[in-house]
């Protein structure tokens, strides 16, 4: 399982005041502690500073290279503020956190994928919206894999999102995100599949046993990647005993690990 670190975030109401006031032993701290636990990615969003968000990710990227060599996953909308932290980085490949088949967003983000050789988080969304159906979303994927790959983007540096919205909203947006995922590994068996694991339970109480659940869920419909917290204890608890359930956990050698370094909770 790719795990996305997504704790820094401008949007988390934790994390602004940090970044606002450039605070770098917190920024540094928490990178650390998602690394350690897990995560094979961080994530770094500075999108709430509408004025200055390009200064503002590349002060992230810059600060937390300083103490880890984790891969960065840029997350923004602004193909200004992705580049200047692509330029930024130092450290390995990183992912574009996001892109989508809207022909201005698309037109924009995708050249910056292809020159830099980055991994790219494609949602299945296009100038219509967000579509409704699995069979849209199946086909938006499809469209968006053909043009990166005719691009030059490797297959396997696509991770396919298939647009979580959450199941309070509607009952059934919890099984379109499954069957989506089901759909487009099949068909696509060599693309990651990644999401926004909370966004399932937002609105809801107790969120976190929904996101376990979901977690369970989506692996099992074909998730290899998700954008979580790491530092949720009973979350990765629940990620490491599916992947030995499903067999992607050689004689359970990682789960058994976690248990002897005190990392699951039960």
């Amino acid at each position: 399982m790719i795990i996305i670190g997504e704790k820094i975030n401008s949007t988390l109401k934790a994390i602004r005041p940090a970044i606002e006031s450039y605070d770098a032993k917190t920024i540094q701290d928490l990178a650390i502690k998602q690394h350690e636990a897990g995560a094979a990615y961080i994530d770094v969003n500075a999108g709430m500073f509408h004025d200055d968000e390009p200064q503002r990710l590349v002060w992230l990227i810059e600060t937390i290279q300083e103490v880890t060599d984790a891969p960065f996953a840029i997350d923004s909308p602004n193909p200004a503020a992705i580049e200047a932290a692509l330029r930024a980085n130092k450290n390995a490949k990183p992912i574009i956190n996001s892109i989508t088949n809207e022909k201005e967003r698309y037109n924009a983000i995708a050249p910056l994928a292809v020159e830099y050789k980055t991994g790219i988080i494609a949602l299945c969304m296009d100038d219509a919206g967000m579509p409704e159906t699995v069979e849209d979303r199946v086909t938006i994927a499809g469209r968006l894999i053909e043009k990166l790959t005719k691009q030059g983007v490797a297959i396997g540096d696509i991770y396919i999102d298939p647009m979580i919205r959450p199941i309070g909203t509607g009952s059934q947006n919890g099984v379109v995100a499954l069957e989506t995922m089901r759909r487009v590994k099949a068909e696509y068996p060599d693309v990651h599949l990644t999401c926004g694991l909370s966004n399932i339970s937002f609105g809801l109480p107790a969120r976190k046993l929904i996101n376990q659940a979901f977690l369970v869920a989506a692996m099992s419909a074909g998730l290899d990647s998700a954008i979580l917290d790491p530092l949720d204890k009973r979350l990765m608890s629940f990620l490491y005993a599916t992947e030995a359930l499903m067999g992607l956990d050689d004689f359970c050698m990682n789960y058994l690990t976690m248990f002897r370094e005190g990392r699951l909770e039960f």
